[in-house]
């Protein structure tokens, strides 16, 4: 470093401490002021708010998981659903509901682990019943202990068989479930299921939860602490949701970005039906990208399955960070494809565009989907594009500085300083029209959270909504804030009456 530099470094740092002196000197004068305006505990609150809120990310032992297999129709799901104590997994009395293998967060007495529902296995199967037994397959070489669920009213069936051989050859503890014994009749049927070589069946009705809390306790003592075959769990993958119409390619993309068949894909639309998790290594960073089921035209108008499918859509955008929403250019934009952006919005969420099958883009279809961004997808210019191919791979890498960034904009704080200082600047430049023959003021601006970035505006009066957008759209120049939502509340404050 040159004489000359650090001379420059030394002319700089008394300016930067001078400004942070200057902020920190119209923060203590703007708050003072307030004290002459009416503030509830609420106000305080804010006030007083910490500068930094941002989660801590940590490294924590992989759970362990558990697998629940078998073949269609034997109740699975319906046993998960017993296990979490919630209704999350799709029930339906049609074999073949779930198709791929989810992963719900789970608990028994103390101990946590990963629970895995499958879809229904069966031998010799074809086209998409094949690629379901596939991830039942990868369940069991994925999972520490295994559920083996058979219906006791059917008894052992030569798919059942089928499965125990496949179970052993993955060398896992397994347990025989004799599902829907509903009494102590039943439980004398599950004697015939020692035939299958398993060693005890362990009755348990998933409906009425007959027997469950005894078969949780065997589970748990065939469970490691740690789990011996599933990633570490980080406390910094972002979780990622990948939102779109049916059949846009969500499931090709989560493949394509895994590098294996991680979830069925088919050319029926609606495959997905569960929301399905996996932790995704891209770009050098482990990632958690979930598939949502396509969301369909009016939740009412569905029934069964589609029906809780587009509920638990919502639900797993409620767990992400950021959404993903494919868009397909081969085809108009539609009401679906806005309704579903305006989801991610209400949401709060990080959102990123990908413009999928861009391979297939001829120049006339292009100049229609330009005309169709700039009127349908106005509200959401911020939001960072990407054209990608997910059938091919093709421009997959830009989703990674796209997340990025929209994350880094959601996780964005502005200093009090200098937030009061540029809302000064704004109103000065450009002030609030009158309303009723006065002019409301911005006693004082303070970000309230992050995640998204909320602001809050102490005023004298009401703002009118399009200065509350002038406001958004400046602090979108001035800080970038690209790739996420911006929420300015205002809080209208009147003086204290004189005594």
């Amino acid at each position: 470093m040159t004489d000359e530099t650090r001379g420059d470094e030394r002319e700089l740092e008394p300016d930067f401490e001078a400004e942070v002196e200057t902020d920190e000197a119209r923060v203590s004068a703007l708050r003072a002021g307030l004290a002459d305006y009416e503030l509830d505990e609420e106000d305080a609150a804010l006030l007083e708010a910490g500068e930094d809120d941002e989660d801590a990310y940590r490294l924590e032992p992989a759970l362990p998981v558990l697998a629940i297999v078998g073949r269609p129709n034997v109740g699975k799901s319906a046993l998960v659903n017993r296990i979490l104590g919630r209704r999350e997994a799709v029930v339906e009395d049609t074999p073949g509901v779930t198709r791929d293998r989810v992963s719900y967060k789970a608990e028994w007495n103390g101990r946590r682990f990963t629970l895995v529902d499958t879809g229904g296995w069966e031998p010799d199967a074809r086209g998409i019943d094949r690629s379901v037994a596939q991830q039942a397959e990868i369940a069991v070489e994925l999972a520490d202990a295994v559920l083996f669920v058979v219906d006791v009213n059917v008894g052992p069936t030569s798919t059942d068989e089928h499965v125990v051989r496949m179970l052993r050859q993955s060398q896992r503890p397994v347990l025989l479930v004799a599902n829907k014994s509903d009494d102590s009749r039943r439980d004398l049927e599950a004697a015939s299921l020692w035939s299958l070589g398993l060693g005890e069946p362990y009755p348990v009705s998933a409906l009425h939860g007959r027997g469950v809390a005894d078969l949780l306790d065997l589970a748990i003592k065939a469970l490691p602490e740690v789990s011996a075959v599933a990633k570490e769990e980080f406390g910094g993958p972002r979780r990622v949701a990948l939102l779109g119409r049916p059949n846009v390619g969500k499931s090709s993309l989560l493949n394509k970005a895994a590098g294996e068949e991680r979830v069925v894909v088919n050319d029926m639309a609606g495959t997905t039906r569960d929301p399905v998790d996996e932790q995704i290594e891209l770009g050098g960073r482990v990632w958690r990208f979930v598939d949502t089921a396509g969301i369909r035209r009016r939740v009412h108008l569905q029934q069964g399955a589609d029906f809780y499918a587009t509920l638990r859509t919502q639900a797993a955008l409620e767990k992400a960070e950021v959404a993903v929403v494919l868009l397909d250019v081969t085809e108009a934009l539609s009401e679906q494809d806005v309704r579903i952006i305006d989801l991610v919005l209400e949401s709060g969420r990080a959102l990123v565009l990908a413009f999928n099958k861009w391979d297939q883009l001829d120049d006339e279809r292009r100049r229609y989907l330009e005309r169709e961004i700039e009127q349908d997808l106005a509200h959401v210019a911020w939001a960072p594009r990407v054209n990608i191919s997910a059938r091919t791979g093709r421009h997959l890498e830009k989703l990674v500085p796209a997340l990025e960034t929209a994350l880094e904009s959601w996780d964005k704080r502005i200093p009090t300083g200098k937030l009061n200082a540029f809302i000064a600047d704004l109103v000065a430049a450009h002030p609030h029209p009158l309303r009723g023959g006065k002019q409301p003021r911005i006693l004082f601006a303070t970000q309230a959270g992050t995640r998204p970035p909320t602001f809050v505006l102490f005023t004298t009066g009401f703002l009118d909504p399009q200065y509350r957008r002038f406001i958004e759209r400046r602090l979108r120049e001035d800080y970038g804030f690209e790739g996420t939502p911006i929420v300015v509340n205002m809080r209208v404050r009147e003086k204290r009456e004189r005594r």
